[in-house]
C-alpha cells in the first residue's frame, strides 16, 4: 500500500471542487479516492496473469478475477465458452435495478496481444502516476476502472436501482471468426439496452481528455494477380505480357491515387510474388520463388481498409473492385474482403451522450471534454452495438505505447474516470426508458 502513497497525495492536492454533485453522487467521489490503493492492487493482479488472445486458459483466469469482483456487487455471472472459434470465450454479467431506467450495456475485454512467449509480461510502477505492463491500460485499466466505478455506486446506494449488463469478451484483440458467432451475445445486450459504454482507452490531446463518440472500421483484403509465365525476354510483348507483379503494382498504385477520402485508410502489410507465391493459414507470412529471367505468373498482396459508415465501406470496396479489374495485357487479378469490424458512426444520439457527461465534468469541476477525431482511434467492440443504441467510447485509462513492450498507463486516470462513469450510469439510471 505505501507504494500507493505519492500518488494519493497528488491527486489530494488536485481534486476540483464537487459544488455541483448530489450527496451520493459526493460519496460516489470519496469513495472512488478512498479506494485507489485496492484498485492498484487489482490492476497488478489482472496484469501480471497473462491474457494475450491465444492464451486460452490465462484469459479464463482473467475472467475468474473479474467474477470474483462483480458477484459481491450483486451480478449474476456467466461465462460463454467460444471454443467453437477457437477462442476463450466471453465474461457476461447482469445487475438487475429497479425496472424504470436506463439499461446500461459496459464494454471491456479480458485478453491483450501480449502472448505468453512475449517477453513482456510484468507489472513495473515507474513513478507516482504511471506503471507499464501488458495490457496495463488495453483493457486491464479499464476493468479496474469499471470495477471501481461499480463498487462507488454500491456504497452510494446507487447501483441498486441500476440495470446493467457487462460483457467482457475474452477475443477483442484478435476476434474468433466467424465473427457472427463470437460477437453474438455481445449484440444480444445490445438489443437489450439502452446505451453502451465503452471501458477502452481515454484518448488525450494536449494533456487534455477528449470525448469519443466514433470509431472506424477494419477489415482485410487480398488481392491475387496471375500472368503468362515464360522468358524474360519476352516481358511486355503480345504473346506474355506484363506478368503478375506489374499487374500487382498496377493495382496498388491505383489504390494509392484513386482511393483517397476523409476518415478513410487503408494498408499494405504484406506483398509477395514470382515463380511461386503463397500465404500460410493465418495470412500473416507469405514464401515466394523466382528468377530475374522468369516471368512471375503469380503475386499476392494483403491489406486492411477503416472507414467510418457503411456506405463509406461499400463504396470503397466498390472502386478497388473496379480498379482491380483492369487488368494490363495477359494478366489478371482478384480481390477478397474478410468479414471487418464494422464502423461506428458518429451519431447525434452519440453526441448527446458525451454531452451528459460533460455535465458530469462540470458538476466534478473537471474540464469539458472535446470531440476526438476519429482518425486516432482503432476499431473496437462496441461497433457491433452502435446501430443498435447510442454509445460512448473511451472510459478507461489513458496510457501511451499500446501494444508494445513498454505499455505504460497513467494511474492518475483511474479516479477520474470512475468517477465520471459511476455518477453518469448513476444518472442514467435515473432517466424514464
Amino acid at each position: 500500500m505505501r507504494r500507493c502513497l505519492p500518488l494519493l497525495l497528488l491527486l489530494a492536492a488536485a481534486t476540483p471542487s464537487h459544488a455541483g454533485l448530489s450527496g451520493p453522487e459526493k460519496k460516489i467521489a470519496a469513495t472512488v479516492d478512498a479506494e485507489l490503493p485496492r484498485g492498484e492492487v487489482l490492476l497488478e493482479k489482472l496484469v501480471n496473469q497473462n491474457s494475450g488472445s491465444r492464451n486460452l486458459a490465462g484469459v479464463e483466469a482473467v475472467g475468474r478475477m473479474m467474477r470474483a469482483e462483480l458477484e459481491p456487487l450483486g451480478f449474476a455471472v456467466r461465462w460463454v465458452p467460444m471454443a467453437e472459434v477457437g477462442r476463450a470465450g466471453h465474461l457476461v454479467a447482469t445487475h438487475k435495478g429497479n425496472g424504470r431506467g436506463r439499461r446500461m450495456l459496459l464494454i471491456g475485454h479480458l485478453d491483450t496481444v501480449f502472448e505468453p512467449d512475449s517477453p513482456f509480461q510484468h507489472y513495473v510502477r515507474k513513478d507516482a502516476t504511471h506503471a507499464e505492463g501488458p495490457g496495463a491500460s488495453d483493457d486491464k485499466g479499464g476493468l479496474v476502472v469499471m470495477v471501481a466505478a461499480l463498487r462507488a455506486m454500491q456504497a452510494a446506494g446507487t447501483l441498486a436501482a441500476a440495470d446493467i449488463t457487462i460483457v467482457l469478451t475474452g477475443d477483442e484483440e484478435e476476434a474468433g471468426r466467424p465473427i457472427a458467432v463470437s460477437r453474438r451475445d455481445l449484440v444480444a445486450a445490445g438489443r437489450a439496452t439502452d446505451v453502451a459504454l465503452d471501458f477502452e482507452g481515454l484518448a488525450q490531446e494536449g494533456g487534455r481528455d477528449m470525448g469519443s463518440i466514433a470509431r472506424r472500421s477494419a477489415g482485410g483484403w487480398d488481392v491475387r494477380a496471375t500472368g503468362r509465365t515464360g522468358h524474360s525476354s519476352g516481358i511486355f510483348g503480345g504473346n506474355a505480357g506484363y506478368g503478375a507483379i506489374y499487374e500487382l503494382v498496377r493495382i496498388l498504385d491505383e489504390f494509392r491515387r484513386a482511393l483517397p477520402e476523409p476518415n478513410l485508410t487503408y494498408n499494405v502489410g504484406l506483398v509477395v510474388g514470382g515463380a511461386t507465391a503463397t500465404l500460410d493459414d493465418a495470412h500473416i507470412r507469405g514464401e515466394a520463388t523466382g528468377k530475374t529471367n522468369i516471368i512471375p505468373p503469380v503475386a499476392i498482396a494483403r491489406g486492411d481498409i477503416r472507414t467510418l459508415s457503411r456506405e463509406q465501406e461499400e463504396r470503397v470496396r466498390a472502386k478497388m473492385r473496379e480498379i482491380v479489374g483492369r487488368h494490363l495485357p495477359g494478366t489478371g487479378a482478384e480481390i477478397s474482403f474478410d468479414e471487418p469490424y464494422p464502423p461506428m458512426a458518429p451519431a447525434p444520439a452519440n453526441k448527446a451522450l458525451l454531452d451528459r457527461l460533460n455535465l458530469v465534468n462540470r458538476d466534478l469541476g473537471l474540464a469539458e471534454m472535446g470531440l476526438l477525431d476519429p482518425l486516432k482511434r482503432g476499431a473496437g467492440d462496441i461497433s457491433f452495438v452502435a446501430e443498435l443504441e447510442p454509445g460512448l467510447v473511451g472510459l478507461g485509462t489513458a496510457s501511451h505505447g499500446d501494444h508494445a513492450p513498454g505499455e505504460t498507463v497513467d494511474l492518475s486516470t483511474i479516479p477520474r474516470q470512475a468517477k465520471r462513469a459511476a455518477i453518469l450510469m448513476t444518472r442514467l439510471s435515473r432517466e424514464q426508458r
